[in-house]
């Protein structure tokens, strides 16, 4: 890793996916178009721009969120900034027939125009890091990142990642072609990616991990029983009744530390993740999502934060403890 004061526009420290440089924290931006509540279109594109004047440079997006309304955003918000980022969509997700009828795709064909949709979309003419978003249900993992090479090989995609996949898709998808990167849910609540991690050491890749901060849990900031009916974590076991309430002492572990550092406790949670990369002998990249320009400062913190050893021994100590299953 390389590292550099953060001041203005002043890149963050960085770290490696495979062969793709990238900051050490990223930006997730589906929240900016569904999920999570009312979307703002002018808000979410001034947070991708504040990101960048922080120094975060990898931007990440899909063509599912928002069905196409979230690469739109993004493409707007980094127009004349393009060499400032470093892009990361996926596809392979197909909402067509309606989210009770979601298809994990990966036909040749299908992958190929999904990538040209979203250069369009994104305003771009090529994609940083191009992700097959799921294990696809309509083609083999080696037809998917087949037709994914082709694109590195015609120039519109730079590096290849995959997201929620096993060891033996790993495998199977980096002997097709070099992935870079795998993209899965990693935070104090989510350990599973950790299983993979001597896989992702074996091939040279990084882990992107999305949602680190619980869906927002572990920000400490979260009111649970003011979740807004078109939050689906409202939904979710481990926000809900009794388990979620339960799942707040939890936070208020990561708040007592945060105290001691004089700063929040989604910096510590951030900063937790970070600090897997030499026990878990991969590189660990999370990308926060956030609406807001004040999160964005306080997940940014997290770069330049330091945990003692027994203070990553209570956080660690964190999972077990979860109430509630995933989903």
């Amino acid at each position: 890793m390389t590292d550099s004061n953060r001041t203005g526009s002043t890149p963050l420290r960085t770290t490696s996916l495979g062969s793709l440089t990238v900051s050490a924290e990223g930006l997730g931006c589906m929240g900016m178009s569904e999920f999570y509540g009312d979307a703002d279109w002018d808000s979410g594109i001034d947070t991708i721009r504040h990101a960048l004047d922080q120094g975060v440079t990898l931007i990440d997006t899909a063509d599912m969120y928002g069905s196409g309304h979230n690469e739109v955003l993004v493409g707007r918000a980094i127009a004349g900034r393009r060499d400032e980022v470093q892009l990361a969509t996926k596809c392979g997700i197909d909402r067509s027939l309606g989210d009770d009828h979601r298809v994990m795709r990966g036909e040749r064909a299908y992958v190929k125009r999904a990538c040209e949709a979203s250069l369009q979309r994104l305003g771009v003419d090529h994609i940083d890091l191009f992700y097959l978003h799921r294990p696809p249900q309509t083609a083999e993992i080696e037809e998917a990142v087949g037709a994914m090479s082709e694109l590195v090989a015609e120039g519109k995609v730079g590096h290849l990642g995959l997201s929620e996949v096993d060891a033996d898709i790993l495998r199977r998808a980096d002997a097709v072609h070099s992935i870079d990167a795998v993209q899965s849910e990693y935070s104090l609540w989510t350990r599973d990616p950790e299983d993979l991690a001597p896989v992702l050491s074996e091939i040279g890749a990084g882990l992107v991990a999305y949602s680190p901060l619980g869906r927002g849990f572990f920000t400490g900031a979260l009111d649970l029983e003011a979740l807004a009916d078109d939050d689906f974590r409202a939904k979710q076991p481990r926000f809900a009744g009794e388990a979620g309430r339960a799942n707040l002492e939890l936070v208020r572990v990561a708040e007592e530390i945060a105290e001691a550092h004089s700063t929040t406790a989604a910096a510590v949670s951030l900063a937790w993740i970070m600090a897997q990369d030499d026990r878990l002998g991969v590189p660990v990249v999370p990308i926060p999502g956030t609406k807001r320009r004040e999160r964005l400062e306080q997940n940014a913190a997290a770069v330049g934060l330091e945990l003692g050893a027994e203070e990553i021994a209570r956080l660690d100590a964190l999972a077990p403890q979860v109430v509630g299953a995933r989903y």
